[in-house]
């Protein structure tokens, strides 16, 4: 509220150009995407030779049931696998949260 930038790590998938996230409405993150769409990504890799890449963009997002368990579940089956997908999915796809599209800025 205070206008100081947000760090948070998130679980994400990379549709059709499109980085994907999902998060709760009144987390700190939900908040942050709702009150101001532009949102800037670091993704890194742990090991060597070490790389990253930041992501730029405007999010785009979305309360509707069906996406947020369409999303979750996509994004648990990167982290978990699909065999453990729709668990996730479930658990995660639920009416107090939002999924959040960042699309590239250009």
């Amino acid at each position: 509220m205070d206008g100081w930038p947000l760090v948070a790590p998130v679980w994400f998938v990379v549709e059709d150009g499109v980085l994907l996230f999902n998060t709760g409405k009144e987390t700190a993150k939900g908040r942050a995407a709702r009150r101001d769409a532009r949102l800037a990504i670091s993704v890194d890799v742990e090991e060597p030779p070490y790389a990253f890449v930041q992501v730029q963009g405007t999010a785009t997002i979305s309360e509707d049931p069906d996406e947020l368990v369409r999303s979750a579940m996509a994004i648990g089956s990167r982290y978990m696998g699909a065999d453990r997908a729709e668990e996730f999915g479930r658990r995660n796809g639920v009416p107090v949260s939002c999924s959040c599209a960042c699309s590239r800025r250009r």
